[in-house]
């Protein structure tokens, strides 16, 4: 039977009319209304011909390309049983499943379960496929042990594959502060893999794999691209074979011997997200934030925060926070998060964690005076908490020295060890603690910190057990919110995302680093998770010294925030942020429920980046100067995405200080005494504005209302 899913655009058509793996004929543009016997034609005559020095039958690549099928490639499913005698159930060899079909079941609309066996290799597998409503296709496998003896898996992979002009990739790379560099290459034969031994993600995840026509951008041209939903190690690649086939393909990175399949025991795979899109990388965005909307934990607007870390670090007491809290109530702020040095002897970044206990010598009543203070300005209360790490100067590390991961002659990382969550005494007194925080006081929001790689231990038994913690917290206590930190952004993951309402994008708060971090997250994670923070002048990260405004506009779009000592800012200052969070919390349904949109830059020292409303009926948009352009006079300001019907009226939108210029006369439809301008959404796209001339590391934002 030849099955075809369809929805928003997309396609997929499986052809499992034979007896082995179904085949995957089709990914990406929809097909249109397709009759049985057109599938039947269809698959029909995708069947290749036979070439030289092959095998003998027709090769095409099935939903689990294997040795067995005369796939050369990398193999999607791949293990071996340790023992004596012939390969098989009881014996040694390694595992090459000659899958037959067994069943495909559909389980939904746009739903199937293609169910898998070999019974010589004693194994079944079987494919789950899903098609949201918003063209998102997820698959994963689930293998189970059919035999008597045990099976050690090494891997298990989601394939798909992508047509011939799909010659260029993108992926992202990146460190410390510097988060979601993109790089760029041509896909070649052979296999482009990028793996992450963290035990996270990591600051160099390679994040989103696409794969797309030559020059695709972030409006324009074919792309396909792949995320493996997970939080621990993984694999994700890219391959073109001799054999004449392109694919994508990501797993879980499972060390040799983790995993290891007991008679009737099984495994699944983690979801790979994937999805294709005709209009280049905002099209790829439109589609996986709407369906992550649909499934989201958020249940209500982003509250703006203060973060006291980059504030007054661990130098804190209740005079002081409370002068910080009065500031942040002046100016606005809805949550006041305590981070780091709160619980007992935690004087620096080398002692004390893992013991949550509030500190008695720094809040010798708790924290409820300062909880009291926070809530009495009209503001709510997080915490931030590191719970899988361990210092070895803690009455916990010197307690329970078997909790932890890796051997006691392991480098630390920060001064930190790993606690093992899998170790059932750990898991339960770690979770004791935390939900008797949550017990003692009325935390709405906890910062979940992760500072270190793990280099030891079961990445596969830490991640699952991280996940069920989170679980039972929030269990525990319905309404919490969760920040995901990990050292920054190496943790941003559709796993982790599941399961938390924010994640801290990096840990860098200039927004020159911040202005291509946050545009290059947003092509997979929605705005509104996405945690931005105004930063002090100069950058605790970087040095750098950046203007207000600029500032401003930067955190403006995402989870905005604050980090910084606003108790020595200037009266005007605190003014302009009060005008900033107003503007925010007017403008936040629009910026965490709009379509992310950017325009393609010809000077990359300009960036137009954008929301526009699912209605069309609204618009926020930001001209960005990160270096000198090109040229005396830029290219217009063309803005994308817009209802090319509607008329719109444009108009500047001040947060902070004026953006600087080197113009002797503004552009005419900027000036003072110019009539306000109106035009169609097709001519403010096609033909666009003339752009004010921003001196470097500035921003000038716009407001777009359909009249």
């Amino acid at each position: 039977m030849i099955h075809h899913l369809r929805a928003a655009g997309t396609s997929l058509v499986l052809d499992a009319s034979g007896s082995g793996v179904p085949v995957i004929v089709h990914w990406g543009a929809d097909l249109g209304e397709l009759n049985p016997a057109d599938l039947a034609a269809l698959a029909a005559a995708s069947v290749p011909p036979v070439g030289p020095s092959s095998i003998d039958v027709p090769l095409r690549l099935s939903l689990l390309p294997a040795l067995a099928e005369g796939w050369s490639g990398r193999p999607a499913l791949s293990g071996f049983r340790a023992g004596s005698g012939t390969d098989g159930s009881t014996g040694s060899g390694t595992l090459d499943p000659a899958l037959t079909l067994v069943a495909v079941r559909e389980r939904g609309e746009n739903t199937l379960a293609v169910e898998l066996a070999d019974a010589a290799a004693s194994v079944t597998v079987t494919t789950d496929l899903e098609l949201t409503v918003q063209g998102v296709l997820r698959m994963r496998h689930t293998v189970t042990n059919t035999g008597t003896g045990s099976l050690e898996l090494v891997g298990l992979d989601v394939t798909l594959p992508v047509p011939d002009r799909a010659a260029e990739l993108l992926d992202f790379t990146g460190l410390w502060s510097h988060e979601r560099r993109p790089q760029r290459s041509t896909l070649g034969q052979g296999v482009w893999s990028r793996e992450s031994r963290h035990g996270r993600p990591g600051h160099d995840d390679s994040y989103l794999t696409v794969a797309g026509t030559p020059g695709f951008g972030f409006r324009g041209g074919e792309v396909w691209a792949v995320h493996l939903a997970f939080s621990g190690d993984k694999r994700v690649w890219a391959e073109r074979s001799a054999l004449g086939y392109a694919s994508l393909g990501a797993g879980e990175l499972l060390a040799p011997g983790e995993l290891s399949l007991a008679a009737g025991e099984s495994y699944t795979s983690p979801w790979t997200v994937a999805v294709y899109s005709d209009a280049g990388l905002d099209g790829l965005s439109a589609r996986l934030h709407s369906w992550i909307r649909s499934w989201s934990t958020i249940t209500g607007p982003r509250k703006v925060l203060l973060n006291t870390w980059e504030a007054v670090y661990f130098d804190h007491d209740l005079p002081t926070l409370s002068r910080l809290v009065d500031a942040a109530a002046r100016v606005g702020v809805e949550r006041f998060v305590l981070d780091d040095g709160w619980f007992s002897g935690r004087t620096d970044d080398q002692r004390a964690l893992g013991d949550w206990f509030v500190d008695a010598t720094k809040w010798p009543e708790g924290l409820h005076p300062l909880i009291d203070r926070v809530h009495a300005a009209g503001l709510d209360f997080g915490l931030w908490v590191e719970p899988e790490m361990v210092n070895p100067d803690s009455d916990l590390a010197r307690a329970h020295p078997d909790w932890l991961l890796g051997s006691a002659s392991a480098p630390t990382w920060r001064g930190q060890r790993v606690l093992d969550l899998a170790n059932p005494d750990a898991f339960a007194w770690l979770l004791g603690r935390l939900t008797a925080l949550l017990a003692e006081y009325p935390i709405a929001y906890l910062k979940w910190d992760h500072n270190r790689d793990l280099l030891g231990g079961s990445v596969h038994r830490q991640t699952a057990a991280l996940y069920r913690l989170i679980d039972a917290v929030r269990a525990a206590q319905p309404g919490l919110e969760i920040e995901s930190c990990a050292s920054g952004g190496a943790r941003i993951d559709l796993g982790i995302l599941e399961r938390v309402d924010r994640v801290w994008t990096s840990d860098t708060n200039d927004p020159f680093e911040r202005q291509q971090i946050q545009r290059y997250t947003s092509v997979l994670v929605p705005p509104e998770y996405l945690g931005g923070h105004l930063g002090a002048a100069t950058a605790h990260t970087t040095g750098r010294t950046s203007a207000l405004g600029f500032r401003l506009a930067t955190a403006l779009f995402g989870s905005a925030g604050i980090e910084w000592d606003l108790t020595q800012a200037s009266a005007a200052e605190l003014d302009q942020i009060a005008a900033w969070i107003a503007v925010y919390k007017e403008r936040r349904a629009l910026l965490h429920g709009g379509t992310v949109v950017h325009a393609d830059a010809s000077d990359p020292a300009l960036e137009l980046h954008g929301v526009v409303a699912t209605d069309g009926a609204s618009a926020v948009f930001a001209q960005v100067a990160l270096a000198a352009p090109r040229t005396a006079l830029p290219a217009p300001i063309r803005f994308p995405g817009l209802d090319p019907k509607r008329r719109y009226r444009v108009r500047p939108l001040l947060v902070g200080p004026a953006p600087r210029t080197v113009q002797t006369i503004p552009p005419t439809w900027l000036a003072a005494d110019s009539p306000e301008l109106v035009l169609t959404g097709a001519a403010l796209g096609q033909v666009g504005l003339p752009a004010p001339l921003l001196t470097p590391e500035q921003a000038a934002l716009f407001t777009l209302d359909a009249v």
